[in-house]
């Protein structure tokens, strides 16, 4: 009989609940690449992946870019929810957002600046 450990647990639940918000940054970034998307088809597909994120128990984010990818797509949801928006006057603001998340997020990918080589480094060589 197979007994998972809390730590193990704790890890699956993080990681759907990760994996579940950055589908529904990828699906944003899709819609909001297509001008033939309004606001009630934006509506039918975003709000159930919102619902299914927030009835997945909350978990402590450690880090920023899902912390703050956390809080943009929160944002998303309460603007689009409490107040009408024509999705077109927003489509070029909230992609150049999704972008500057992507690049928090692929900041993390490159090397640590202890492991890079600066230039003072080969003339003392």
């Amino acid at each position: 009989m197979a007994k998972y450990t809390q730590k193990q647990i704790d890890k699956f639940t993080r990681q759907k609940y990760i994996g579940e918000m950055e589908k529904i940054s990828k699906n944003l970034f899709k819609m909001f690449r297509n001008r033939n998307i309004d606001l009630e088809k934006f509506n039918s597909v975003f709000n159930p992946m919102v619902k299914k994120l927030l009835e997945k128990e909350q978990i402590r984010l450690d880090g920023e870019y899902h912390q703050k990818l956390k809080e943009y797509i929160l944002d998303i949801h309460n603007r689009f929810n409490n107040h009408t928006i024509a999705l077109d006057e927003i489509r070029d603001f909230e992609m150049s957002n999704l972008n500057r998340l992507q690049k928090l997020k692929n900041k993390q990918n490159y090397k640590k600046e202890k492991h890079r080589i600066s230039p003072m480094d080969l003339d003392n060589a």
